[in-house]
């Protein structure tokens, strides 16, 4: 297996590829102000095996077109929508979030969590708002500074990893200027990184290892989880998923 497949295999288990949770999902929906009863046409972009796909289909009147470019993802999430009984209101499309095959203004609601930095939140908000209808809703979460100091190791960390990391404020004012009018915003809390997302993997990474009889690939893709974790646990205070949430001007 490659490095993504081992990905897949470490995650596709997992509730949530990424932190987040339902409660902070259903925070988000009210935000956007989304009636319950209203016929919605949605996308879910990077939806992983669709945790918040599942949760939205259950609480709106959506039709929900599910993305993610990981079949297996896909796959999982057809499975758990069934049993949920909402497999009637989510269709899944693998593709890549950069090269989308819709038609402009098809959608009323963007949502993407903890997604969006593979192609870098500025291109993405542009990108995707052709999709939205007139007074169409984009919700996506984006890694963000806290605060406007960090420790050094910190920033140099991230600068790496995801340059786009910046501040709450200035992820707004990139929205405002690619045309979107800004409906709210909050932080992920703890909980979402350790309780919904680093625990569960935690609790996965024996069976993985066993799976592929501890190979120095699989142990190099649990020793950058424990790093992240470690890092996320370490500076808490500095950074953490924003929650963005705004229209398309009608």
């Amino acid at each position: 297996m490659d490095e993504i497949e081992l990905l897949v295999d470490l995650h596709k288990t997992s509730y949530r590829q990424g932190p987040g949770g339902d409660d902070e999902t259903l925070q988000a929906m009210n935000l956007a102000g989304l009636d319950r009863s209203v016929p919605l046409r949605m996308a879910d972009i990077g939806c992983g095996t669709g945790a918040t796909t599942r949760l939205l289909a259950r609480s709106l009147n959506a039709e929900i077109t599910a993305v993610d470019f990981m079949q297996p993802f896909l796959e999982v999430l057809t499975i758990a929508a069934e049993r949920d009984g909402v497999g009637d209101k989510i269709t899944t499309l693998c593709a890549s979030m950069e090269q989308l095959p819709f038609d402009d203004e098809t959608f009323d609601v963007i949502w993407s969590e903890g997604a969006i930095y593979n192609m870098g939140f500025a291109k993405g908000v542009a990108q995707w708002q052709r999709y939205l209808k007139p007074g169409g809703v984009l919700v996506v979460s984006e890694i963000t500074w806290l605060t406007e100091d960090r420790p050094e190791t910190l920033q140099t960390f991230w600068k790496s990893a995801y340059p786009e990391i910046d501040t709450a404020s200035a992820k707004i004012k990139q929205l405002v200027e690619t045309g979107y009018s800004p409906l709210g915003y909050f932080v992920l809390p703890e909980r979402c990184w350790l309780d919904h997302y680093y625990d569960p993997v935690h609790a996965e990474i024996e069976a993985f290892l066993d799976r592929h009889r501890g190979s120095d690939a699989a142990r190099a893709i649990v020793e950058a989880e424990q790093q992240e974790r470690a890092l996320y646990e370490k500076y808490k205070d500095y950074y953490s998923y924003g929650v963005y949430v705004a229209k398309k001007p009608v």
